[in-house]
């Protein structure tokens, strides 16, 4: 099965590109996006990958926009060549490897639209490998996963409003590596369902970014975490590289929330920033607007991904926030963003969350008892 990709000096097995190095059913390869104004009012949400041995392509965008979240959900039987990024209306143009590329959703049935241009403002850079078993989560998970800052151009179509976006700060998360995708395979012996605790927090400053994620078991061990400080450049033309030599790698990373009642998504908090032989970083964190994971297919009832839903399938949906079932399962993975203080400075970014199972620290002691 030769592609596109063949030509290049890109190999990693002696297999052709698109035949993948593990035969794992849960095999990924994805693109995440995220964008959002200063004040709030606007998100942005966009999720694309492929399953290479499910045979299956799909993807899901979401806006968030005056009390409504509206999303895009569509699928379809993967391509063969890895270089086509279509499924249906929806596409990635990679317009500059590492630096600009183009998001489009074309007119369709639905009503929802985009076309959108990322620019860089920071170099990419690669969080830890991940590598959580069974004994931490309920399932395998292994991925490489890198970031990069930057911001949107262009406009988003509504089914009764178009918003031109002059500039959308934002999040470019690629990853890939074996996660839990599609049906589940059969269970085997019976096992406790560990819960999931994961925060990640990428924040926009003026000159620079700071950025941490951690994955933490009921006591509140980190089972993974992440901790960056990276400069920021006006002109994407001054970013030194694909990977900056500017780069701070903290030493620790701490989070001290506090949680909305009847609900597992904060109200507030504290992270705390260790560096290395430098004064920690202190930033309070208040929420703005809160964005459901959902309108990408995370946790979805009927859109989660790698799930055959025919040759090509689409479908639109929306629902207001003030009418959302905060403890629906489906609901608890969130991203919301953030107004980000650190002294006299201001910055702004997302909170992404997800507390399931009991969680001491933080009050909760049944699976999925709501904040008090």
């Amino acid at each position: 099965m030769l592609s596109s990709f063949d030509d290049y000096f890109v190999h990693q097995t002696s297999r052709p590109v698109a035949v993948p190095a593990t035969t794992d059913r849960n095999a990924y390869d994805r693109f995440w996006f995220n964008g959002y104004t200063d004040d709030g009012s606007l998100y942005l949400g966009i999720g694309s990958a492929r399953y290479p041995n499910l045979g299956i392509q799909d993807c899901g965008l979401t806006i968030v926009h005056d009390g409504v979240q509206y999303a895009f959900h569509a699928s379809r039987r993967m391509p063969d060549d890895p270089s086509d990024m279509t499924i249906g209306p929806f596409r990635i143009e990679i317009l500059e490897p590492m630096m600009r590329l183009r998001v489009v959703l074309d007119d369709n049935e639905t009503g929802i639209g985009a076309d959108l241009t990322w620019t860089p403002r920071t170099a990419s850079f690669a969080e830890d490998f991940q590598l959580l078993g069974r004994g931490q989560i309920n399932s395998h998970m292994e991925a490489t996963r890198f970031n990069q800052f930057g911001h949107w151009t262009g406009e988003i179509r509504l089914p009764d409003n178009t918003i031109a976006v002059d500039r959308l700060w934002g999040t470019k998360d690629r990853s890939w590596g074996v996660r839990p995708v599609g049906d589940p395979a059969p269970p085997g012996a019976p096992r406790r369902h560990r819960g999931l605790k994961f925060f990640w927090a990428p924040l926009h400053w003026d000159d620079h970014i700071t950025h941490m994620g951690v994955f933490e078991d009921a006591d509140g061990h980190q089972m993974h975490w992440d901790g960056f400080i990276l400069p920021t450049y006006d002109d994407p033309d001054d970013i030194p590289g694909i990977e900056d030599p500017g780069i701070e790698r903290l030493m620790r990373v701490q989070h001290d929330l506090t949680f909305l009642s009847g609900t597992r998504r904060i109200s507030g908090g504290r992270l705390t920033l260790d560096r290395v032989d430098r004064d920690q970083v202190v930033i309070d964190l208040e929420p703005l607007l809160t964005a459901r994971m959902k309108g990408m297919g995370y946790s979805h009832p009927t859109w989660g991904h790698g799930h055959w839903k025919g040759e090509l399938a689409m479908e639109g949906e929306s629902w207001r926030l003030d009418e959302v079932d905060e403890m629906s399962p489906e609901n608890l993975h969130v991203q919301s963003v953030v107004r980000a203080i650190c002294g006299d400075r201001t910055g702004i970014g997302v909170l992404e969350q997800i507390v399931v199972g009991p969680y001491p620290r933080y009050g909760f002691t049944e699976f999925l008892d709501p904040a008090q």
